[in-house]
């Protein structure tokens, strides 16, 4: 059996590439590897067959580049979950979008059995909420693209954590990350979720207000995502220090991990893993067991979206749990929505939000 997969949205993370990822003759004229549509064509037993967005242009566009025929090109994406029986629905809209389309396609015509949302989750924590309520509802499997998931390497590193004890209990994290906090800093925080498989309890953080993606991305609207950080300790006793303030040029992605067996380093830009065990009171350098190299973009982010939509053949065959639903995505939401909250009011947040704190929204793209 081959399932059906539909796109919303035609922009970079569909299939088009992306300004600052990609050289500028890329955008739109070739296939992208690192895509949901790159991911489907990547994968077997899945094939895209229909695609929507508001904009006909780069509907064309996109459809031309990826093969898609004119007549499973739909303006709207109520034409194409009207019109398409689907297995697999992606929605890579802008962030703000994401609720209504993954409502929207959990209760289509279309009838879904998995969507496959770009991260983030959303906009706003009760957003996130109903998206989870909805698909379970629906019978629907929400699986968020926070694509780190989905690189083998993290994947074994997570197994060493969290049942070998590579590190035993870990009492101190600190993350490091370019700006902004929604659209870069979910990938940072999603990371830290998932290798300490753990929830904040209580977060304090700074908004620095600064925005470089504004220009980078020719923007003609303004939104709140911005620079910013914060202290946040999370439900297993972890303190973590949150530093997403970096211009993208001077900027890597780190993480310092301290536990009680052992530290590790992790520099996912300029490729460089270290692993000391605490032996006799002593932190003695180790290979990292199982993992040969350190993660990089040019390698393991290039393979993220091809092994994601081998996982979504997986989970629909039922040979796999979800690995990243949404109910995890909303765990580096409400992080990021609470760095805002503390920010403005001054004071410390305590997760889970209280009732209206979970409607406050965070534009972004």
């Amino acid at each position: 059996m081959t399932y059906r997969a539909g796109i919303i949205g035609t922009g970079g993370i569909a299939g088009m590439g992306i300004l600052g990822m990609h050289d500028e003759e890329q955008i739109g004229t070739e296939k992208i590897e690192a895509s949901h549509a790159g991911g489907y064509e990547s994968a077997e037993g899945i094939e895209l067959v229909a695609v929507a967005d508001i904009e006909e242009a780069k509907l064309d566009t996109f459809g031309e580049a990826w093969e898609i025929p004119a007549e499973r090109r739909y303006v709207g994406h109520e034409a194409m979950l009207d019109a398409e029986d689907l297995d697999v629905v992606s929605v890579c809209t802008p962030s703000y979008l994401h609720g209504e389309h993954t409502i929207d396609a959990a209760r289509s015509a279309a009838d879904p059995d998995l969507i496959w949302c770009e991260k983030p989750i959303a906009s706003q924590v009760g957003t996130a909420e109903e998206m989870i309520d909805v698909c379970e509802e629906t019978g629907t499997e929400l699986l968020v693209n926070h694509s780190f998931r989905f690189t083998t390497k993290l994947q074994r590193l997570a197994e060493s954590i969290h049942e070998e004890d590579l590190l035993g209990e870990v009492r101190s994290v600190t993350a490091q990350y370019r700006m902004e906090l929604l659209r870069n800093s979910t990938h940072v925080l999603d990371t830290l979720v998932y290798l300490l498989d753990a929830r904040a309890e209580s977060v304090s953080g700074y908004v620095s207000g600064e925005n470089e993606a504004v220009e980078s991305l020719d923007a003609d609207i303004e939104v709140d995502d911005a620079a910013g950080g914060g202290h946040v300790v999370m439900d297993d006793g972890t303190f973590v220090t949150v530093d997403c303030t970096i211009p993208r040029d001077v900027s890597s992605m780190l993480f310092s991990f301290v536990g009680t067996e052992g530290k590790l380093y992790m520099n996912n830009d300029d490729g460089e893993w270290r692993y000391w065990s605490l032996e006799d009171g002593e932190h003695v350098e180790r290979d990292m067991p199982g993992i040969e190299g350190s993660w990089t973009w040019e390698e393991d982010y290039q393979e993220a979206f091809a092994n994601a939509a081998a996982h979504l053949v997986d989970v629909l065959d039922g040979d796999a749990e979800n690995a990243s639903p949404g109910i995890e995505a909303r765990r580096s939401l409400e992080i990021i929505i609470a760095f805002y909250l503390s920010h403005y009011t001054g004071g410390r947040v305590e997760i889970p939000l209280a009732r209206p704190l979970r409607d406050v929204t965070v534009t972004s793209w």
